[in-house]
């Protein structure tokens, strides 16, 4: 079952998206973004899974401190 989510992203983001559909990589904007997401949290699990509890919970606190900063 699918939900429907409403995201902001930068114009730029979206020229590329409609780019790539039009070019064929994929059938829809929302494909690109379901691929996209599926790919980002294979390669976070991935990153992660090796990572006892007191780690994790290390990483994740400086991961978000990094995004923050960049923000």
């Amino acid at each position: 079952m699918m939900k429907i989510v409403t995201i902001n992203i930068p114009d730029q983001y979206l020229d590329c998206l409609e780019t790539m559909v039009n070019m064929g990589y994929f059938p829809s904007r929302s494909e690109a973004v379901r691929q996209s997401l599926k790919q980002f949290l294979t390669n976070e699990h991935e990153l992660n899974q090796d990572l006892n509890p007191e780690r994790f919970e290390a990483f994740k606190t400086q991961q978000m401190e990094a995004l923050m900063y960049y923000k």
